[in-house]
């Protein structure tokens, strides 16, 4: 989709916009500021009412929805019925690396958070007229005839011996229901790397069926990750980028470089702080034909291969606007920890970095192998930390962090919460 170069929208999208009440003001002064996340809930859903919308809504064609926050509010939408589905749908069936799994009716089994497995066994019970169970069964799993969930517990860590054999043996049945024994893998990187974890503890290298195809989707997934899950795969691996509101907006190839993937979309990228190369990106989309966003603030940060604000050049999501970290030299994302933690060693899995004060911080940390790093690497580790942040840090090796609410884990937890 073109955009105006003042990233303002083209006439093509102020025609589907302008009955929107929410865009009333901004289509009468001829001037789109960026759109905030109160502002899409401020009012919600009359701000978005139209006749158009009112129909859909009675016709079963829209649905409300909440988008799935990590460690935030969740926010209020109006999409239509498996939105998100049919945007990886469609992803999957056109990525050149993967596409041949979608082409050979490849099942997807989908490892992730249990939330993602419970929003689907609520649906589910509710076409039955019923209450979800606790234990939710195979069926009560299944979103569609491609698709069913796999997990259901909150952390990966914890999973027991009974959790993994169930989990092997559903998997194996999605192979073996394909002529070609292939099915394409759905994922969390924490969660794949957790599973092969607990395989290996417990020696069930015969019982695990690899899959044709990797997808991860659902979190910001370390380097350490990836490179411990390209140790075990030999299929491509693929990153997508996107959101609940928005569908997917860039995916990776198997190298790991990211392409844009815009239908009905654009991006513009603009600083965070001058000079400092973490860049916001702001949204236009009308993939969404019941709540089409303009100029729309995704609370995601990037950074970009030569520093400019290039959507195409993008190298790094990393990480939410909301979880960037102060520091003297400027904003700390996410990605920027991620990349010093695996510039200096591959055998740390989960990280955590724990501010108690302006001036001091802790890093916890796991590793894949369960033992703490050698001292080089930690001195090494605990000065890049210093460099990045401004704040003396020292590391500390867990067994185990805990996983958020959200089925997902926090990279950084300020006054020592």
């Amino acid at each position: 989709m073109k955009v105006s170069p003042d990233g303002q929208p083209t006439a093509d999208v102020i025609a589907r916009v302008k009955d929107i009440p929410l865009y009333r003001e901004a289509v009468a002064r001829g001037h789109f500021p960026v759109l905030e996340k109160a502002e899409i809930a401020r009012g919600f859903p009359d701000n978005w009412m139209t006749p158009a919308l009112a129909a859909a809504l009675d016709a079963g064609e829209a649905e409300f929805v909440l988008s799935t926050g990590t460690n935030h509010a969740r926010m209020q939408l109006i999409r239509p019925p498996y939105f998100l589905l049919k945007s990886y749908y469609r992803l999957w069936s056109t990525h050149p690396d993967i596409k041949e799994t979608w082409e050979a009716g490849c099942r997807r089994v989908s490892l992730t958070t249990v939330l993602a497995t419970e929003h689907v066994a609520r649906v589910n019970a509710k076409k039955r007229g019923e209450e979800p169970r606790p234990d939710p069964r195979p069926a009560d799993r299944r979103i569609d005839a491609r698709t069913f969930y796999l997990n259901t517990r909150l952390d990966p860590a914890l999973w027991e011996r009974a959790d993994v054999e169930r989990m092997l043996a559903e998997m194996a049945e999605a192979r073996q229901a394909h002529p070609q024994g292939w099915y394409h893998l759905d994922c969390s990187g924490y969660h794949l790397a957790h599973l092969l974890q607990k395989i290996n503890k417990w020696g069930l290298w015969d019982a695990f069926s690899p899959p044709a195809s990797i997808i991860h989707a659902y979190e910001f997934t370390p380097v350490n990750v990836r490179r411990y899950l390209q140790q075990h795969f030999a299929c491509p691996i693929i990153d997508l980028f996107g959101s609940t509101e928005l569908g997917y907006l860039f995916y990776s190839d198997r190298r790991g470089r990211y392409h844009p993937y815009l239908e009905d979309m654009s991006v513009e990228l603009a600083p965070v702080t001058e000079g400092s190369g973490l860049f916001h990106l702001i949204v236009t989309s009308v993939r969404n034909p019941h709540m089409p966003l303009v100029r729309y603030r995704s609370g995601d940060c990037a950074r970009t291969l030569d520093g400019t604000p290039d959507p195409a050049k993008i190298k790094q999501f990393s990480g939410r606007e909301k979880e960037l970290l102060e520091s003297p030299s400027g904003p700390v994302a996410q990605g920027d920890l991620d990349a010093l933690v695996g510039s200096v060693s591959p055998h740390v899995f989960v990280h955590q970095l724990r501010v108690l004060s302006p001036a001091e911080a802790v890093l916890a940390y796991t590793t894949f192998d369960g033992r703490p790093l050698a001292p080089r690497q930690v001195a090494a580790l605990g000065h890049g930390v210093r460099e990045l942040t401004g704040r003396r840090c020292v590391l500390d090796h867990r067994d185990h962090i805990a996983i958020g609410k959200s089925g997902k884990y926090a990279w950084l937890a300020r006054d020592g919460k």
